[in-house]
């Protein structure tokens, strides 16, 4: 049985950033938890992070994050050096999560096969749902003059009416 939990959407618009997060987790076909919260803020409040995958990988991830951003003090230069932790190290290499870290100025989306991608249009989608929520976002971008959290609020509305492991209980953290 695979376990399937949490979209995570990033919206980077008019020099703030919105990161949303639903809370479902499910197994198999059942929901086993309606209220997971894999959003937070990092770093001081520095930085806001979602993460998709296993909630133990994902806290690990981001506090190795949360070290190499102390060290660096650039977004950038962090998610970059923990992408090369994360391939390089044996323990690490097993940790199976995603992650999207961003600030106003910068949104990255780090795997641990190294990528470290920050998208071209400020919009950034991991997790069951990710298809689903970015595609809602961009429209939304694109066609309204919502902020970037009502962006993001919405577009996982939207995604939890497509996708069945999605689900409307929804964390918003921002920075301005």
């Amino acid at each position: 049985m695979r376990i399937r939990s949490t979209t995570i959407l990033a919206v980077r618009r008019n020099g703030t950033l919105a990161i949303a997060g639903d809370g479902q987790v499910t197994l198999d076909k059942t929901i086993v938890k309606h209220g997971a919260r894999k959003v937070r803020k990092i770093a001081g409040g520095k930085v806001v992070a979602g993460f998709a995958g296993s909630a133990a990988d994902g806290i690990t991830l981001l506090e190795k994050f949360e070290s190499k951003f102390a060290e660096f003090k650039d977004i950038t230069r962090a998610a970059v050096e923990l992408a090369k932790d994360w391939r390089q190290d044996r323990a690490l290499r097993r940790l199976e999560a995603l992650l999207i870290v961003g600030t106003p100025e910068h949104l990255c989306v780090l795997s641990g096969t190294g990528d470290v991608i920050e998208p071209d249009e400020g919009i950034a989608a991991i997790g069951s749902g990710g298809p689903y929520a970015q595609a809602a976002a961009a429209a939304l971008i694109r066609n309204s003059d919502l902020g970037a959290a009502d962006i993001a609020r919405k577009a996982l509305e939207i995604a939890g009416e497509i996708c069945i492991y999605t689900n409307d209980d929804i964390t918003v953290e921002t920075l301005p």
